[in-house]
């Protein structure tokens, strides 16, 4: 009788261990097809290029800015500063644009991750598919916002401006943040736009 229940016990025991061993295989397996299906749907914002169409950005107003690829725009109207950037996507989902941050550079700007409450909304939904250029627009309109001052400075004297992008896949996930720097280049005309920094917002950061 204890010979029996020794051996039940054992295979109790052996089969458990192998449940145990298959369950985690299955996980593992379930984490990586889900990685896989992120990827799929993962946006990644850049400058658009150098030869992509030129594009003619119209704000809720009426105002209009031209923004040709590479490039992006800081002008100023009525005492309204437009700003727009053009954009490619180099991910392979659609990239969705959630919000946006813009400082002078010439302000105490910090390399930590921007808090999401610092982030003025897009006013209409900004798409831009995978391996396709788009562009990003922003207004600011209130002389007394936080950062109307040193964008207006920049506008007229050329300096150089920060432009944050909350962006993400189109099912509302992924949420990543691009840094983008806004700079006067002797070699062309207007401004040209360089991609200076990404952090991760629902996952691990880059680095």
């Amino acid at each position: 009788m204890t010979i029996s229940s020794l051996a039940t016990a054992g295979g109790t025991l052996v089969l458990a261990a192998a449940t145990f061993g298959s369950v985690r295989s299955a996980n593992r397996s379930a984490r990586v097809a889900e990685r896989s299906l992120l990827a799929g749907q993962r946006p990644v914002l850049i400058p658009s290029r150098e030869d992509d169409p030129v594009g003619r950005v119209m704000f809720g107003d009426g105002q209009r800015v031209t923004v040709h690829g590479h490039g992006g725009v800081i002008e100023v109207a009525e005492g309204r500063i437009y700003m727009a950037m053009g954009l490619r996507n180099a991910g392979a989902g659609m990239a969705v644009l959630h919000g946006w941050s813009a400082r002078a550079r010439d302000e105490l700007i910090q390399d930590d991750r921007p808090e999401l409450d610092d982030f003025h909304r897009q006013l209409r939904d900004l798409y831009i598919a995978a391996g396709d250029a788009g562009f990003w627009q922003g207004a600011i309109r209130d002389p007394e916002d936080d950062a109307f001052a040193g964008l207006l400075a920049a506008a007229q004297d050329g300096g150089r401006v920060v432009i944050d992008l909350l962006y993400g896949d189109h099912e509302g996930g992924q949420r990543a943040i691009a840094r983008f720097g806004v700079t006067i280049e002797e070699e062309r005309a207007g401004r040209t736009a360089n991609v200076l920094r990404y952090w991760n917002i629902d996952r691990d950061d880059p680095r």
